[in-house]
């Protein structure tokens, strides 16, 4: 017997949800899109629980159901509903994020194109009558003769130049079958993909794939994820592919987590090319999508017709049935944390949803988050090792550069070490990548007589000279200024730029090198849909021989002809008030010299650094994870830091400071009544960005081990304590983003 009644959140209600009947014949469960009455409206609505009795009155029936199938499954409403509780937000903002606008909208439909095809076989004499009468509906015939299959009636009639009309009209006339057909929108439909097959794994990855394989067979206990810890260049890729390919012939899904769009194109070519031979069909999944690729490609997923999923952090919510494997690659990458509302991790999610599925998880990074290097050590998660590059490549030669001494005999930008190597490499038409991660031309507009800076109006950061476009800008808010030829305030010519960006780099280098073919990858070149796929594809056909660029390059890539990596200033992350800039600065530094020296030349990578004896780049010079894992966690345990504990940051902002400043003292007084024992409540304080988008922002900390029970009780607090109108609290639960 069915249930009687279905608990239904509303989109767009404030994240009510009533109860309603389920008329005798509808074949609701949980997850299912419903139209449902809401007073004198029909509104649409996701079943969140079914009951056989309500302590509801006057319960209304649901209206109908939307589309054939549940849009969500079981499993993805429970997801959605422990980030609500987890991530301190309410549940229509998790539901959102897990059910993609576009489908939750039910406004976009499969595309649909008119086909035309031949009625019936036409003699050659029956062809050359109609030539002679009608030309160009005889050419028509010929070319689907030909073809032997249907063609789209846009495409034949530019082929053969005839009006759409005329193609109506022999189809009234019997000759053609004119029927509408659905048409998938495919965003790498245009690219053929050469099928590619297995690569022989050496007995390091022998060993791990066996462990992974009997996982996914089910022969071994699969409760614990793994941590896939494998050095740069030591073939984890094939480790997922061959995971992947086992979890398919068993019947089931698969979902690969990237950290950056820009990695989802070469990512794409090599899983689309090796499954092409097996027809298994790969799914994308990222914001540079259009609606309709999304709902075309969420449909396939939902269908079954695409069993492996690729994407960006939120693909770890496509609807696959049946999950076998979810890897999340790069795990320590800062971007698979949102900054949005709900502010959920993705690799954190990748293990729920692996825990609530009962599928493996693979966590792979050649400099694992400390979170889950402390999760390995504890046995939370099992620990695999790949401590060797693949064909017995070398790792790439570290050598650092004091900037402290090149900066008084050579440019600030190249140093000599970094020139000469530069200058060694292009002699053997050898490639190079030049890291800095921060775009724009000068990071500062300084007037050395009156000590003017140029400072956003809306945020406390100064403006960054972007010289192609003779404007100064604002990285935070976007806020547009033409560059001024002298001091706004006192008026001197001098006004100076100063500070180095990835545009700046590009215009040394190529002064440096003119010979040489500079490209520069950053998001202000990066933002047409296809930029990142076209400058990595003429990176990889040697018609570029220097790549500048931010962290969009640090990582992932596979260019066997990049020998040598410069990173221009290793110390930009290292000294911000931020407890994982250690952390941070050795994953990337590490990250962007595994690039070098992936094909049969050793690499080699020189860092330029004004604190070259930093524990973070001396690690990272050795390839010592492990060093810098001792010494760091060492360091957290004694600072009772994550991973020790879960560190929870409110921010409270306010275009007015007084009531932002008000509003937090109040909320630190309403929490210390309430928080449960074991909390460590820090002092209200400005934040380290204390003026942002035109609001003034102050922070309050949060540390406890007990995150749920913390959680319930920041969002007690909220609720019944609310906010002035123009202010606004956001709770950020295990943040990455401090300043």
């Amino acid at each position: 017997m069915g249930a009687n009644y279905a608990k239904v959140l509303l989109d767009d209600s404030g994240g009510r949800a009533f109860d309603y009947g389920v008329p005798e014949g509808l074949a609701a469960v949980v997850g299912s899109r419903v139209r449902v009455p809401v007073r004198m409206r029909t509104l649409l609505g996701t079943i969140i629980a079914l009951s056989e009795t309500t302590e509801a009155d006057g319960v209304r029936m649901i209206s109908e159901l939307v589309g054939d199938e549940p849009a969500l499954s079981p499993g993805l409403v429970a997801l959605a509903q422990w980030m609500a509780d987890y991530y301190c937000c309410p549940l229509e903002a998790a539901m959102k994020t897990v059910l993609p606008n576009v489908i939750r909208k039910a406004e976009v439909g499969h595309k649909v194109r008119l086909f035309a095809r031949l009625a019936r076989e036409v003699s050659d004499e029956e062809l050359a009558e109609l030539e002679k009468k009608a030309p160009k509906q005889s050419d028509v015939i010929s070319v689907l003769r030909e073809a032997g299959k249907a063609i789209a009636v846009a495409e034949l009639c530019e082929q053969c130049g005839v009006a759409h009309q005329t193609v109506q009209t022999m189809a009234k006339k019997g000759w053609l079958v004119v029927e509408p057909e659905t048409v998938e929108r495919d965003p790498f439909g245009k690219e053929q993909f050469v099928s590619s097959g297995k690569l022989e794994l050496n007995e390091e990855q022998r060993t791990v794939f066996a462990r992974v394989a009997a996982a996914i067979d089910g022969s071994v206990d699969a409760k614990k994820p793994f941590l896939l810890h494998g050095v740069t260049g030591s073939g984890k890729t094939e480790i997922y592919l061959q995971g992947i390919d086992r979890a398919l012939e068993l019947g089931m899904g698969a979902i690969l987590l990237v950290p950056e769009i820009s990695l989802t194109p070469q990512t794409v070519e090599r899983f689309k090319s090796r499954f092409a031979a097996t027809n298994h069909e790969v799914a994308v999944l990222h914001s540079h999508l259009s609606e309709g690729e999304r709902h075309d490609e969420w449909h396939r997923i939902r269908s079954g017709k695409a069993r492996i999923v690729i994407g960006a952090r939120s693909a770890i919510f496509a609807p696959v049935e049946k999950l076998g494997i979810i890897i999340v690659d790069e795990e320590h990458e800062n971007t698979y944390k949102q900054e949005e509302m709900p502010r959920y991790h993705g690799r954190d999610l990748a293990v729920l949803r692996g825990h609530l599925e009962k599928c493996v998880v693979v966590l792979g990074s050649a400099t694992p988050s400390l979170e889950s290097a402390y999760n390995a050590h504890t046995g939370k998660y099992e620990l695999l090792q790949l401590t060797m590059r693949v064909d017995d490549q070398k790792m790439p030669f570290i050598r650092i550069v004091d900037m402290r001494l090149e900066a008084k005999k050579s440019s600030p930008i190249i140093s000599d070490p970094l020139a000469k190597a530069i200058t060694s490499r292009l002699e053997k038409k050898e490639q190079v990548i030049l890291f800095l991660n921060r775009r724009g031309f000068s990071t500062t507009l300084l007037c050395n007589k009156c000590g003017y800076v140029a400072e956003c109006p809306n945020c406390s950061v100064s403006l960054t000279f972007h010289r192609a476009q003779n404007r100064i800008v604002c990285h935070m808010c976007g806020h547009l200024a033409v560059a001024p030829t002298k001091c706004p305030d006192c008026k001197d010519p001098g006004i100076k730029y100063s500070g180095t960006g990835t545009e700046k780099v590009e215009d040394t280098v190529q002064k440096f090198f003119p010979t040489a073919v500079v490209k520069r990858m950053d998001a202000d070149v990066m933002q047409k849909k296809e930029s990142y796929r076209e400058a990595l594809g003429a990176f990889r056909a040697g018609k570029i021989d220097i790549l500048v660029g931010t962290q969009m390059i640090a990582k992932g890539l596979h260019f066997p002809n990049v020998t040598l990596v410069g990173i221009i200033n290793a110390d930009m992350g290292l000294h911000l008030p931020d407890f994982r800039a250690s952390e941070r600065t050795f994953q990337l530094l590490t990250q962007v010299a595994g690039r070098a020296g992936r094909g049969d030349v050793s690499g080699e990578v020189v860092v330029q650094s004004y604190t070259p004896f930093h524990p973070a780049i001396q690690f990272a010079r050795h390839h010592d994870f492990t060093g810098f894992y001792e010494q760091e966690i060492e360091w957290r345990e004694k600072m009772v830091q994550p991973p020790f504990t879960h560190f929870v940051l409110i921010t409270v902002r306010s275009p007015h400071e007084e009531r932002a400043k008000l509003s937090i003292e109040t909320l630190h007084r309403r929490l210390k009544e309430v928080l449960p024992p074991g909390v460590t409540l820090g002092e209200p304080s400005p934040a380290p960005l204390e003026k942002s988008h035109g609001n003034f922002r102050f922070h309050l900390s949060l540390r406890s081990r007990a995150v749920l029970k913390l959680s319930r009780a920041i969002r007690s607090v909220l609720d019944k304590n609310p906010l002035p109108e123009d202010v606004f609290a956001v709770v950020d639960v295990d943040a990455h983003q401090l300043m």
